[in-house]
């Protein structure tokens, strides 16, 4: 397994290794040793997965308050995703920031975004199934988000704010600047 940080060193890119053969291949995508060998000591709790009918479909950017904060290992089974964190973690020497990186199945490679990140992502090819662990269970009571196009963030989306496909409750997040302080 590859582990690469970030421009913000707490974000990760993660590549398991591929065996192919004939037959197709075969890969550990998670193991609980290997990530801990690697330094990486998380413990995941539920895996969720979404499928994104179309091209430009944004979910984000999303994150839950503690104590249902959560960190989470997200990867691509089909299709690719413009992946983006942003770290609101107050006293943080990068608050306010954020990182992107493609993650697609044709990569095989994974990102790795820890609690006290906004998490999101934008589909870059239609049918995108993306699949991500998370440390801790889903709290409707604590969940949070913040607006994806924010201009203040000054994310370079793939997608116009007139063409993306988002939920009502994307829409209505909100700015950085109206975010409070929970991290």
């Amino acid at each position: 397994m590859d582990v690469v940080s970030l421009d913000i060193p707490d974000v990760k890119i993660i590549r398991p290794k591929k065996f192919g053969d004939h037959r197709g291949f075969f890969s550990e995508t998670y193991t609980k040793r290997t990530f801990e060998a690697a330094g990486l000591h998380y413990d995941f709790v539920q895996d969720n997965q979404s499928l994104s009918a179309e091209v430009g479909t944004v979910r984000g950017l999303h994150f839950q308050l503690p104590p249902f904060a959560q960190d989470k290992l997200v990867r691509v089974v089909r299709g690719a995703i413009l992946d983006v964190a942003v770290d609101i973690r107050k006293g943080s020497p990068t608050f306010g920031r954020h990182v992107s990186a493609v993650i697609s199945a044709a990569e095989w490679n994974q990102i790795l975004v820890p609690i006290g990140f906004a998490h999101g992502f934008c589909t870059l090819e239609p049918d995108t199934e993306v699949i991500y662990k998370v440390t801790n269970y889903y709290s409707a009571e604590h969940d949070r988000g913040l607006l994806w196009n924010d201009p203040e963030l000054g994310i370079d989306w793939p997608v116009t704010a007139d063409k993306a496909r988002l939920s009502d409750k994307d829409h209505k997040h909100p700015t950085f600047a109206q975010l409070g302080d929970w991290f």
